[in-house]
């Protein structure tokens, strides 16, 4: 059993955000036996209010549950297991049922309201990680975000079937339907913009590319018609605290967009300069459509704008936000919520928020009127954070970095990739862009970059803090404690493995060539991780590069990747396997257009 100094010792070790939360918030639910294991940690994600205001459910991510918990007097009534990583939540139009995705296990979970108890009501195998969720105005039909299709599964809710799935291009998040349910607005980021398609021909009419990254939750207006979204933009810049400071490395916008054809979107600038706003993630209108608000995950916060007279502009937008939003709380303001705040909700009175909290394991309350935090709803967790907890606290923190522009997520995208090369100025050179390497089983495909120059771990952690970051310096235990958040990073399962016969004896047949001397791919990329943690030059550098040669990358979840090579100058296996990284420039064996497809099949299957 700890003790009230082991209790202290570890909230005074926490990232500031985090240890005022667990300092400062009140303890009502602390004080009481809670469902399930007390010390897991829930991370909630997303949430939902009933349609009276009686409750709030959340779908917590790391300990794989739903909550249900009272509003008038903040107890958590009941929890239930779902499926593995769960990432949203819906409730639909009867007020009772819910629905949630478990991006990890592949599911739709059906879970019923009843009295104070959340019964199982039906699930659906979808696989491809599902994602963001969206239903139609009556209810009847579901759509699900299948991040790893590149798709929309379309959902009969009665039947708990899949009635079409339509491609919408890739990485899809998030989503929205428009006010006569015809068309959806999906948050494609690994297209970097949004796409919008028509359900019932199952058809993508548009996609509008923007360099939007880590694309936010969607509302549609009801007045206007038009979809809300937060994202972040990289602006293409070397990472020095000059381009920091202007808001011209990484940046946050807030963006609106119609459902027509050719739609274009319009965007506005959130970042006060020397106090910058980063990962925003969450977003809802007031139900009088005079105010939007956003979590801003990285930075901590809850933001509150007033949306008529906002500054939106056509195909771009300023550095910072505009001068006259700062001069005006009622138009823009700023309220300090500690952790990592993501999906939130507002009442219908428009007089309060719930925001999950995903590093404080809480649902927080927040007064609208007053601006200020009104109270804590504790779902369970560890109050004793482990070194992994204190690295994830540091990962999504951007007060790591320059100003708070930007976390180490906000490139890393929940450990994994993005949809452009950056210049991070890691190596000592400008103007050298890189993709970005995932950070799955990081302690196990060293050395570390892409040209391989960093041979320790923890060296490494503390080297990126410093320069790319820019921000305080780290301490050793930081840098320790990222690395052991980052070495717990396992890749998303991979839905391909569980396709049909014909997929697997074209896999059989691209194995071989996989490790075969026609493909000799294995020569490299090969072990557990897909990677033989060596140095080779295969030609591809260029004279701005510091180092020659490039370090083996991994090829765990190699499918889900929009660029390839060290510069991204490819943007699909195929392109890479018959360009400049084809097995005749690198062994000198040609294969067949047969083989190469065979060979791409096996590798979406590692």
């Amino acid at each position: 059993m700890p003790t009230v100094h082991d209790v202290l010792r570890s909230i005074l070790a926490l990232p500031v955000g985090f240890a005022l939360l667990a300092i400062l918030a009140p303890t009502w639910a602390d004080e009481r036996s809670l469902p399930g294991d007390p010390n897991q940690d829930r991370s909630p994600v997303d949430l939902v209010v009933a349609l009276d205001g009686s409750w709030v459910a959340t779908a917590n991510q790391t300990s794989n549950s739903v909550s249900l918990v009272r509003l008038s007097d903040r107890i958590v009534l009941d929890e239930m297991s779902v499926g593995e990583y769960p990432s949203s939540i819906v409730l639909h139009p009867d007020g009772r049922h819910l629905l949630v995705t478990s991006s990890y296990a592949g599911k739709l979970h059906w879970l019923r309201v009843d009295g104070e108890k959340l019964q199982q009501a039906g699930e659906l195998e979808l696989g491809f990680q599902p994602t963001g969720l969206a239903l139609s105005a009556d209810g009847e039909e579901v759509y699900v975000c299948l991040t790893d299709a590149d798709a929309i599964a379309v959902v009969d809710f009665q039947s708990r079937r899949v009635l079409r799935k339509i491609p919408v291009g890739r990485w899809p998040r998030s989503l929205a339907v428009s006010n006569d349910g015809t068309r959806l607005a999906i948050g494609t980021s690994g297209d970097r913009g949004i796409s919008i398609v028509e359900i019932q021909e199952g058809k993508l009419l548009h996609v509008d590319r923007f360099v939007g990254l880590n694309i936010g939750h969607m509302q549609t207006a009801k007045t206007t018609g038009e979809v809300y979204f937060p994202w972040m933009v990289y602006r293409r810049n070397p990472v020095n605290d000059r381009n920091i400071r202007l808001g011209w490395v990484m940046a946050s916008r807030l963006g609106r967009i119609g459902f027509t054809d050719g739609a274009h979107r319009e965007a506005i600038s959130l970042d006060p300069p020397g106090k910058a706003i980063a990962d925003p993630h969450g977003l809802a209108l007031s139900h009088d459509e005079q105010k939007v608000l956003i979590t801003a995950s990285g930075s901590h916060e809850l933001l509150i704008y007033q949306i008529g007279g906002l500054p939106f502009l056509d195909r771009g937008s300023t550095d910072h936000i505009d001068p006259e939003l700062l001069k005006d709380r009622e138009r823009f303001d700023r309220i300090e919520l500690g952790g990592r705040p993501m999906g939130l909700r507002v009442s219908a009175d428009d007089r309060t928020a719930y925001v999950a909290n995903y590093l404080d394991n809480s649902i927080q309350v927040i007064d609208l009127m007053e601006r200020k935090i009104a109270g804590r709803i504790f779902l369970g967790g560890s109050q004793i954070a482990s070194a992994s907890r204190r690295g994830e606290a540091i990962f999504y923190d951007a007060k790591r970095s320059l100003d708070q522009w930007y976390s180490c997520h906000s490139c890393h995208y929940l450990g994994g990739s993005n949809a452009v090369a950056m210049d991070t100025f890691n190596d000592g050179t400008a103007f050298t862009f890189k993709t970005v390497l995932p950070l799955y089983t990081l302690d196990r495909t060293g050395p570390w970059t892409w040209h391989g120059w960093q041979k320790g771990l923890i060296d490494a952690m503390e080297h990126s803090l410093k320069t790319t970051m820019s921000g305080p310096d780290p301490t050793q235990e930081d840098a320790q404690d990222l690395a052991a958040y980052l070495s717990t990073l396992q890749s998303p399962p991979n839905p391909n493995r569980n396709l049909g016969e014909p997929i697997r004896e074209s896999a059989a047949r691209g194995k071989e060539i996989f490790f075969g001397p026609q493909g000799a791919c294995s020569d490299c990329h090969s072990g557990a991780t897909w990677t033989d943690n060596q140095i080779h030059d295969l030609g591809l550098g260029s004279s701005n590069d510091a180092y020659q040669g490039f370090n083996t990358p991994s090829l765990q979840g190699v499918f889900r990747k929009v660029q390839f090579l060290h510069d991204g100058r490819t943007s699909t296996l195929e392109e890479l396997l018959t360009g400049e990284h084809s097995p005749d420039k690198v062994n000198g064996q040609v294969l067949t257009r047969e083989e190469t497809l065979d060979l791409i099949v096996y590798l979406k299957m590692l």
